[in-house]
């Protein structure tokens, strides 16, 4: 029973108001309440009020919960990353509505999109690493994916390559073949590197076309096309244990977010040029469009990749001028500041920008600010050393 039934019906069989408050732990006022309401309400007043708020002036707009459902819908049609950081970083940068991450999961929640798995491993269990510097690693692999032939029988089975970026998780070359050699795999190693930088360091699988060092027979003790190609670059090459893919865990589930959107598309491939096409355009959405949850600030893998220096092979000249990357936030003013030459300098990006997560880029005085969520790059200037203050209007 509960106490207002308890309290009313005190009253009611002829208690005085405030021996029942002492009875009852309440106050007096309350129990006048109470009765002004029976007398009112009958029955209702048995039972609590909900104390949900009359209106709630900051409650998600119907419109925008909408916007939310119609991206995770188009987002899971697509066969790309729908959970709710992702939606949240659309919410941002294509349609300027801020919501919270907490927000969008519950009303996915709400209308039933969002399929519990309480039996699922929780990702705070898994230990974490990744390389400091764009091109310090590059992970390879490369997954099987069947041709369509447009009736119930099997198409042919094609082998898609892929060279990730282990910083950035930046797609750096997909391609597909009717089989991946070792050929093959220096060929788009080559092809990689001469567009992106040699890398420090590679780490794959211990497949035959990547190394030879199980190998037994004819084989033992040699060096594959690629291995010859990265001990001759000073190259570090690395390889994961036998029978364990979690070492080459990013390529490996870039693969598996891979191949989920290729099924996801209405029209399958039925010749290696058209997989090719599909390739393509997902590694322009992949790197452009899509922000990753491992990455800080949520920034697609191109954002990552571009706003921070690479590393190099071990043998290869660096550059000893004065360079460095500063990550900050712009201020509410519209400033950034940054220490040059012993003083405090005050860089002027615009209000438009308060509160943007930057990265900056300095090369002695040459100084570019670039967004670290989407990879645009805000202003580039040169520092005027007789000057605190640098206005937008200095160009560099």
């Amino acid at each position: 029973m509960s106490k207002q039934r308890l309290v009313i019906t005190a009253v009611l069989a002829g208690q005085s108001q405030s021996d029942v408050a002492r009875r009852y732990g309440v106050s007096q006022g309350w129990i006048s309440k109470l009765m002004t309401r029976w007398r009112l309400e009958g029955e209702a007043a048995f039972e609590p009020r909900s104390r949900r708020p009359h209106n709630s002036p900051a409650a998600t707009s119907p419109e925008t919960i909408e916007l939310v459902i119609a991206l995770r819908r188009r987002l899971d049609s697509a066969g790309l990353d729908a959970g709710a950081d992702t939606i949240g970083w659309h919410l941002t940068h294509s349609h300027h509505i801020t919501l919270n991450r907490a927000t969008i999961h519950r009303i996915l929640t709400r209308h039933g999109l969002v399929e519990a798995e309480p039996q699922k491993r929780p990702k705070s269990s898994y230990l974490h690493f990744a390389a400091e510097q764009p091109n310090e690693c590059w992970q390879s692999d490369f997954t099987h994916y069947r041709l369509n032939t447009g009736d119930a029988r099997p198409g042919a089975d094609t082998e898609i390559i892929t060279w990730l970026d282990d910083h950035s998780r930046y797609a750096l070359h997909l391609s597909a073949h009717h089989r991946v050699t070792a050929a093959i795999v220096l060929n788009t190693f080559t092809q990689t590197a001469q567009k992106h930088g040699y890398p420090a360091s590679t780490l794959t699988d211990n497949g035959m076309v990547y190394t030879v060092r199980l190998a037994g027979g004819k084989n033992s003790g040699g060096r594959t096309s690629l291995e010859n190609e990265l001990f001759r670059r000073g190259i570090i090459q690395k390889n994961g244990s036998p029978h364990h893919p979690q070492t080459q865990g990013k390529v490996e589930r870039f693969q598996q977010t891979l191949k989920k959107w290729l099924r996801a598309q209405p029209q399958q491939p039925t010749m290696l040029t058209e997989l090719q096409l599909l390739l393509d355009k997902f590694a322009d959405e992949y790197n452009q469009r899509r922000p990753h949850r491992s990455l800080e600030h949520r920034s697609t893998p191109a954002a990552a990749y571009t706003t921070s220096i690479k590393a190099t092979p071990s043998n290869t000249p660096r550059d000893d001028s004065h360079h460095r990357v500063r990550h900050d936030r712009i201020d509410k003013s519209g400033t950034v500041s940054l220490r040059v030459a012993g003083h405090l300098r005050h860089i002027g990006v615009g209000r438009t920008h308060a509160g943007t997560h930057v990265t900056l880029l300095i090369q002695e005085l040459d100084v570019t600010i670039i967004n670290a969520a989407t990879g645009e790059i805000l202003r580039e200037l040169m520092i005027d050393l007789s000057r605190d203050y640098q206005p937008v209007g200095t160009k560099k």
